[in-house]
């Protein structure tokens, strides 16, 4: 009796224990998903090499997913144009070719009225991050403009703009250097006191053994009224005041106790009403921002994850991200602020079809570092930073 017993209590705590499992285990198979190969070299198509392709900035311009790359070693990044409605690559352009020795576009895109988009480089150990001006024209043709380099012997981290303003600004790497390009003067101007002070280099670096890219914002954003939002070691939400030129501390990050030193912004996107929403490093927090009134309001952990390292909204009016990084495997969720809250919809896996795949296969998308809504909402795209990089793209539509 006991026996039977005990089987029935195992029983019970293993169909307890399903639910868990299974939440943790589960994909995201939306039907209408789809891949776009961009990096299999198993056909004479147009592909990018290995070691070379992790998408880690993505915008969409009507129909072309525009994307920049990052490359290991010293080896050279990518700018690409694929298409939406082809659902293949259209153009492949080697940076080295325009500006030599970088290694990596890791900052995003901001778009001017005129639809020239600004990024940011990462140089080899020796060299200089670049700012540059890239047009994408209506055959998918890409040109690329080299700005010059914010800050010699630094690369450039983050970025955004204020197109009003026609004013572009950054953080520099490994300092932290914040600083601003005046697209008409084509002036640049760094701000040196908004560097890692050498106080909190120290318990940063030689206390808790972090690296720049640790601690440094990994993204910035700019409100309707031009004021720029980032953050600065330790923790702190910092705003940038253009009208004159001071930074403003707002207050912590959201930061689990004995975690704050994590804490940085990884991610920002900006809804319709002019909210802004923010996601925090350091515990894989998303946080809202209202500009009006400065106001925080910590919008809790989407998976049980640190990292947050992509936002964007789409047409039904809820927020999209990525939630988690390696050594485990990235979650995409989402977030309805009209009060549904967290959706954790798992780790995206799409059918992947192309020239010599054409039956299909399921790729399954374990590491993702960019995610961008088309300019509708109404399509949202991830790219990967694995050794082979695709992008995934699934629709939203009518609240669906």
């Amino acid at each position: 009796m006991k026996i039977r017993s005990l089987k029935m209590v195992l029983a019970l705590g293993l169909v307890g224990l399903a639910g868990p499992v299974f939440a943790q285990y589960s994909y995201f198979k939306p039907l209408e998903g789809f891949g776009i190969e961009t990096s299999l070299s198993n056909t004479a198509l147009l592909r990018m090499p290995m070691y070379r392709n992790a998408i880690t900035s993505l915008t969409v311009q009507n129909d072309y997913i525009i994307g920049g790359t990052t490359a290991m070693g010293n080896r050279a990044p990518f700018l690409f144009v694929a298409s939406l409605s082809k659902r293949e690559m259209l153009t492949l352009k080697d940076l080295n070719a325009d500006v030599p020795g970088q290694t990596s576009i890791r900052t995003g895109f901001f778009r001017t009225a005129d639809q020239a988009l600004y990024a940011g480089t990462m140089a080899a150990t020796t060299g200089s991050g670049h700012l540059l001006r890239v047009v994408v024209g209506a055959d998918a043709s890409i040109r690329v403009t080299d700005l010059g380099t914010p800050v010699p012997g630094e690369g450039v981290f983050a970025l955004t703009g204020n197109d009003s303003r026609k004013m572009i600004y950054g953080i520099s790497y490994p300092s932290g250097f914040f600083f601003s390009y005046n697209i008409g003067s084509k002036a640049f101007k760094v701000y040196k006191n908004s560097a890692v002070t050498p106080a909190e280099r120290h318990v940063l670096v030689d206390e808790f053994h972090q690296k720049p890219e640790d601690y440094l914002s990994g993204a910035m954003v700019t409100d309707q009224q031009g004021l720029v939002y980032t953050s600065q070691p330790i923790n702190r939400l910092v705003v940038f005041n253009p009208a004159d030129e001071r930074f403003t501390t707002l207050s912590e990050l959201p930061a689990v106790w004995g975690r704050r030193t994590l804490g940085r912004t990884e991610s920002w996107t900006k809804t319709a009403d002019g909210l802004l929403y923010g996601g925090n490093a350091g515990d894989g927090q998303l946080f809202q921002l209202d500009p009006a009134t400065r106001k925080v309001k910590n919008l809790g952990k989407p998976a049980q994850m640190n990292r947050l390292r992509g936002l964007c909204v789409g047409a039904d009016g809820k927020i999209y991200g990525l939630s988690g990084a390696s050594p485990g495997y990235v979650h995409l969720f989402s977030y309805n602020p009209s009060g549904e809250g967290f959706t954790d919809l798992g780790n995206p896996q799409f059918i992947l079809k192309a020239p010599g795949i054409e039956q299909g296969i399921e790729w399954r998308g374990f590491q993702l570092s960019a995610i961008a809504a088309s300019e509708d909402g109404k399509y949202i795209v991830m790219g990967e930073d694995e050794a082979l990089s695709q992008l995934l793209v699934f629709p939203v539509e009518n609240g669906n």
